[in-house]
């Protein structure tokens, strides 16, 4: 976990500017200017707080870390939509249809068809607004559970988080949006049945109320809170998680219970297969997707390893010792940046031969070799009859050869706040709460009992400008 940190606060040091005691980083407006309040500054609250700002309202972006960009800076594999001109430059056709139809067979039919819709049919607006802003999302792959190549990530598979958070923090920045970091949501205002503002606070302590025309919360997950995860699940008791220490669900509870609103999905929590059991990294979908095999201590592969996260997972779990080797060559390390840091971070293991690799992983070495052989022949033929993998991009017999100890973590929740499409928060009776808003991974519905790798960021992105269009409008309003 150590390593896993230290590469975040390096890679957020070049896009935030810590404030001093009231960690703001922009000249505070009065409080009665204050169109919009944003709670959580990940890649949701960014991208509501850009979207409202360019609709033309009064900003103040509230996140009780020392920093922005939540669990989206640890985000690696991409940011999935169909239809863009990075796809059409790469030559690949796709449609949001296509999209659709992945993830709802990816959430295992639970999803909300309506929010499902909206993710699809928007997906490649947001990634070509990310681009006009100032992202490089050039490079196009496949993640677990798509028919198609459409995560989009930077120049040679780049880890795509910090990209995202760079290039909303610069436009959060230039559009005068208010960053407070060291503030923490506490209270909701209500009157009248309507929110208008929030109780925060602050580094040294103090409380402060805020008051606006309309609150968005974007807050993320709870993740990172394993009581909370197994309050609905008893399963993943002890579990570690990918999350960032933020990702604690209390604005969820704060929520519900002041406000009345209504949650669903709770018990959908995500694991994540390929995590570090030692510190906690996550190795993105992007490894597997560009060629990386998953096998057992026995030298065994065991899965479809582009299956969904949770029949991976579970595959995982039932090998020896709960924990699997990601196995790729030099080919794959060369098609993916993202690789880099994991072998900085030293949790690689290598081998100038399958068995020289073998030998440090403790992997049987006869059946290892052979079920490489097996893995090429089935790239060879274009089938898998093993396993059904249908995108073997390259076969594996070029030395180098890498392995990584894996194991599932608590990934992310899929369930949470119910909203309807125009993002407002509803209440348990279906209503909706005035003035309340909520877009990102503190929402529940729209991906249902399993979310494809890829498909956070453009929930984040899709819904958080929606949340900022819709917010702005509603305090224009007022």
């Amino acid at each position: 976990m150590k390593s896993l940190i230290r590469a975040i606060l390096i890679g957020v040091a070049v896009v935030i500017v810590l404030a001093g005691c009231g960690g703001r980083t922009a000249a505070a407006p009065e409080a009665a200017a204050i169109d919009v309040i944003v709670i959580g500054a990940g890649g949701a609250g960014m991208a509501a707080a850009v979207e409202a700002a360019e609709a033309g309202a009064t900003v103040v972006l509230l996140e009780k870390m020392p920093m922005v960009g939540g669990n989206t800076m640890r985000a690696t594999g991409g940011i999935n939509a169909a239809g863009t001109s990075v796809q059409a430059g790469h030559g690949i056709t796709d449609t949001p249809d296509l999209f659709y139809d992945d993830a709802f067979r990816g959430g295992r039919e639970m999803n909300d068809p309506e929010l499902l819709r909206i993710l699809a049919d928007e997906s490649a607006g947001a990634v070509e607004w990310l681009i006009e802003h100032g992202a490089d999302l050039s490079d196009v792959g496949r993640l677990g559970g798509h028919s198609v190549n459409r995560s989009h990530r930077p120049t040679g598979g780049a880890p795509v988080g910090a990209t995202v958070v760079t290039t909303l923090q610069r436009a959060a920045t230039a559009r005068n949006v208010d960053i407070r970091l060291w503030n923490e949501v506490t209270d909701l205002i209500i009157e009248d049945g309507r929110v208008v503002g929030v109780e925060v606070t602050v580094r040294d302590g103090s409380t402060e109320q805020i008051r606006a025309g309309a609150v968005i919360i974007a807050a993320g997950g709870f993740g990172a809170n394993n009581d909370m995860v197994a309050r609905y699940d008893e399963d993943l008791r002890g579990f570690g998680t990918t999350n960032h220490p933020g990702a604690d669900g209390a604005i969820i509870g704060l929520v519900a219970e002041r406000a009345n609103a209504a949650l669903l999905h709770m018990e959908q929590i995500q694991t994540h297969p390929t995590v570090v059991p030692a510190d906690g990294t996550m190795v993105t979908e992007a490894v597997r997707g560009n060629g990386a095999i998953l096998v057992s201590r026995t030298g065994r592969r065991f899965a479809n390893e582009l299956g969904t996260r949770d029949v991976v997972s579970d595959a995982t779990l039932a090998q020896p010792e709960g924990t699997a080797f990601l196995l790729f060559d030099h080919s794959v390390r060369e098609s993916l940046r993202a690789i880099e840091n994991y072998i900085r971070q030293g949790i690689v293991i290598q081998g100038d031969s399958l068995e020289a690799l073998a030998g440090e992983a403790g992997i049987n070495a006869t059946v290892l070799a052979q079920t490489v052989a097996t893995y090429n022949q089935a790239v060879a033929a274009g089938t898998d009859a093993e396993f059904g993998r249908s995108d073997m991009p390259r076969s594996l017999n070029e030395g180098a050869f890498y392995a990584v100890e894996v194991g599932p973590g608590v990934h992310h929740t899929m369930g949470g706040i119910r909203i309807n499409p125009s993002t407002q928060v509803l209440n348990g009776s279906g209503a909706p709460i005035p003035g309340l808003y909520a877009a990102g991974e503190v929402t529940g519905g729209i991906h249902g009992a399993n979310r494809l790798g890829g498909n956070a960021l453009a929930d984040l992105i899709v819904f958080g400008r929606i949340a900022g269009r819709e917010a702005a409008a509603f305090a224009a309003a007022k």
